[in-house]
Formats: C-alpha cells, structure tokens, sequence
C-alpha cells in the first residue's frame, strides 16, 4: 500500500493521474454534448426531450454514480493540477531572466494553469446556474430547458460562456496530447495522429458547446 501511495503522490504519479482523469473528463463532455443536443428544434419537442433526458441522468441510480464520480474526478484533476503547478515552480525559485519560449515548453503547456483556472471558474459559475438553483433548489421536476433558455438568451451569460470555451479549446488542444504523451504513446507513429485527433477535439468540442447561446440568442431575436 506505501509503494501505491508513494507513486500516486509522485510528480510521475500526479501526471498519471492529470491524465486518466483528464480522459475520463474528455469522455464525459462528449456524452454531455450528445445531451445538450436535445436542446435544438422546436421549442416545445426540444424541451420535452431535453427535459426528459435530464430527469434521466438524475435520477437513474448507476448515472448518480457515475456522477459521483464525474465529481471525484474534477476534484484529483484540478488539485493535481494545483500541486504540479506549484511543484515545478518550486523546483526553479529564482525564475527565468526572460520568458524561455519554445525553447522548453510550448505556449500551452506554460498557460495550462491559467486556461484551466478560468474553465474551473466558469464551471463554478455554471455549477451553481443549472445544478444548485435549479436542481438541488427546484428539484427534479423543475424544467431544465426553461432554465438554459433563461441563460442563454442573456447576453452577459452567454459571452461569459463563449469565452469559457476558447479557454476550455486551448486546455483541450494541449492536455489531450500530453496525456496521450503521459502514458507512453508518444512514438514518432502515433503522435502525429494523436496531435491530430487533440486539435480536431479541442475544436468540435467547444464549437459544438457554443452553438447553444449561439442558437438562444438567435432565437430571442427572432433571427432565425
């Protein structure tokens, strides 16, 4: 059990950990993008079906469990993050005379503490928003597709969030790479393709989140 501990608290077992959560999270914003679909169409069909999906994922017991660990997995995510932050930074007190640049380390990997802390920012705004005040607040029998319409249809929301996802695409581009990297399969064969498979995600993914206030606005406008 020292031996599992001592490797987990490692700078090499806080990476492995960075990175299988950071995957399962990844996982987890697909199956919350198919969700979030639901929300286009006509309004009465889109809130009946997202409505119906949402009381789903809340209420069956194996996804409550899911969610727990959807939860725990933020959670080791950001305080390994926080810890490995830090650790580096203590591994070089005196700093840098000038930023080194590409010498050491790309751009992203450099700003993933601050990419990811906005993202972690807006998430507790977001958290609060749809899970506390309208879950935990109204119950379950409260209408989850009036409360991302309200949203949404806020512009100051909605920028909020727009900007949330160009931060989530530059975390995404970067840790779905160094994962990959993290975990050894980092060979001149699948890099590139896993180069290729973390820009094309880090791009579909927030796009696909952002057509949502996108779509509310639109719709409040009477623009389409």
């Amino acid at each position: 059990m020292g031996w599992i501990i001592n490797t987990l608290t490692s700078s090499i077992g806080k990476k492995l950990v960075m990175s299988l959560t950071g995957l399962f999270l990844c996982t987890f914003l697909l199956v919350h993008l198919y969700g979030n679909s639901n929300l286009f169409g006509e309004p009465a069909a889109a809130k009946l079906s997202f409505d119906g999906f949402s009381k789903f994922m809340s209420t069956f017991p194996p996804l409550r469990v899911l969610e727990l660990g959807l939860f725990l997995g933020f959670v080791l995510h950001i305080t390994q993050g926080v810890m490995l932050y830090f650790q580096n930074k203590s591994a070089r007190p005196i700093g840098y005379a000038k930023m080194p640049g590409n010498e050491t380390s790309p751009l992203l990997s450099r700003t993933m503490i601050w990419t990811g802390s906005f993202v972690f920012f807006f998430l507790v705004v977001h958290v609060k928003q749809f899970f506390v005040d309208i879950r935990l607040t109204q119950g379950h029998e409260a209408s989850m597709y009036d409360g991302v319409k309200a949203a949404f249809e806020n512009p100051t929301y909605s920028a909020l969030y727009l900007v949330a996802l160009l931060f989530l695409a530059l975390h995404l581009n970067h840790g779905f790479q160094s994962a990959f990297q993290t975990l050894g399969l980092n060979s001149k064969k699948y890099t590139p393709i896993i180069k290729a498979l973390g820009l094309l995600y880090s791009i579909l993914i927030p796009l696909g989140f952002a057509l949502m206030p996108i779509y509310f606005l639109l719709k409040k406008c009477n623009c389409i």
